[in-house]
């Protein structure tokens, strides 16, 4: 189902502070090449850049490697050459005692969701906040906005498997974007919702942006890509071919 970014409320793409070239990358890609085993390549030759603040797009094809891209940034597997650099950080050089502190910058939205199922609605957002060592009478009512953000407000309670797939979907969102993370990679993250709530998810997104987070989101949806405005990053055959955006 297509969806626009037509309705009441905020503009869908405020206007994100621009990064000087000089700044320092937020991803960095070298000549990156991943592969499954003996299988040919999945992802081939990728050399690209993503700038503090940027907000770009990833489409392909399904099986063109976008969660195979993403993965790659959010630390779950190395390339098999080339280099991948977050942060200014060579990824190959992160100890095992720098990965956490390396991975809570960036919030992920994943297709599969990845909730904590021995936990709440309320207690599966807070748990970043919790982390970072807030305390409840500090983090309440921010996880409490959120989720009537998301319109789960009357959901606070319930566990992960008494949530519909799109409830599921909208509780992963607030989870990844409750502690403001200096990057957001989604996968698919309006997949399993409805038209409403897919502008609502995408105004938190451009939100985040506005105040300074590198946005990075893997979308199937061209009409909605195509009326944002933002750079695209398109996958076919292992590569990656990059197109400005309109930024209306």
């Amino acid at each position: 189902m297509s969806r626009t970014a037509d309705g009441p409320g905020p503009p869908l793409q405020p206007a994100a502070a621009s990064a000087s070239p000089d700044d320092e990358a937020v991803v960095r890609f070298d000549g990156v090449g991943l592969r499954y085993g003996r299988a040919p390549e999945v992802l081939k030759d990728l050399s690209f850049s993503l700038q503090p603040g940027s907000f770009h797009f990833l489409t392909g094809a399904s099986g063109a490697g976008k969660t195979s891209l993403l993965r790659l940034i959010q630390l779950a597997m190395p390339p098999s050459r080339g280099l991948v650099s977050l942060f200014g950080r060579d990824t190959t050089t992160l100890g095992r005692e720098e990965l956490p502190f390396v991975r809570r910058r960036i919030g992920v939205v994943c297709s599969d969701k990845r909730l904590l199922e021995h936990l709440n609605a309320f207690d599966n957002v807070a748990l970043p906040l919790r982390l970072a060592g807030r305390t409840p009478a500090d983090y309440e009512p921010d996880v409490a906005e959120l989720l009537a953000w998301v319109g789960l407000a009357d959901r606070m309670q319930a566990y992960p498997a008494a949530l519909s797939g799109g409830e599921q979907q909208r509780l992963a969102i607030a989870r990844a974007v409750v502690n403001r993370p200096e990057m957001l990679i989604a996968d698919e993250p309006t997949g399993d919702v409805d038209h409403e709530m897919a502008i609502r998810i995408l105004r938190l997104f451009v939100e985040l942006n506005r105040l300074g987070a590198t946005v990075l989101i893997a979308s199937h949806d061209e009409e909605l890509v195509a009326r944002s405005g933002r750079p695209v990053m398109h996958l076919a055959g292992g590569r990656l071919t990059i197109t400005e955006g309109a930024n209306p």
